[in-house]
């Protein structure tokens, strides 16, 4: 009988394959936690609970002033109709789109009036998706928040 050595054979390889390869793995997956940012997490939750109880201060005063809007998005082009409650002042309005998962995809658009009573504005990058919209004047003494799924070729009712 030959006796073949240890390094000639297969089980051993395997062996000491299986740590080696969990180590590398281990390695890298330390690396990737701690060069990426989570952008998901909030650091002061304090001021960001402050913050959310301004924001329904706001909301509930579009819903004093009777705010109905129609949204309607298409292509690069947004309009906003006011039904009732239009600001009388006629000045621009901020219309915010957060992505609900990825933060570098939120965009900020300003729409002007024309002389038809209309809010037009322009977006540089596509709204597909699901998005966390928000229209508010640029003195923000109200707001209006949903959520909408884009795109939709039909007018969005978009209400306090």
């Amino acid at each position: 009988m030959t006796h073949t050595p240890w390094y000639k054979q297969f089980w051993p390889w395997f062996l000491i394959t299986v740590p080696i390869v969990t180590v590398i793995m281990s390695v890298f997956l330390v690396y990737l936690a701690s060069s990426t940012q989570d952008s998901l997490v909030i650091d002061d939750y304090y001021k960001e609970g402050k913050a959310i109880n301004a924001a329904l201060y706001r909301e509930e005063r579009a819903r004093k002033q009777n705010i109905s809007t129609e949204l309607l998005i298409s292509g690069n082009r947004v309009a906003l109709k006011f039904h009732s409650g239009i600001p009388e002042d006629g000045t621009a309005l901020t219309l915010r789109f957060f992505h609900v998962t990825l933060s570098d995809r939120d965009t900020e658009i300003l729409l002007t009036r024309d002389a038809g009573g209309v809010y037009r504005g322009l977006t540089t990058q596509p709204l597909e998706g699901k998005w966390r919209v928000s229209l508010s004047p640029l003195d923000e003494k109200w707001k209006i928040q949903n959520t909408l799924l884009l795109p939709q070729s039909s007018p969005i009712v978009f209400n306090p």
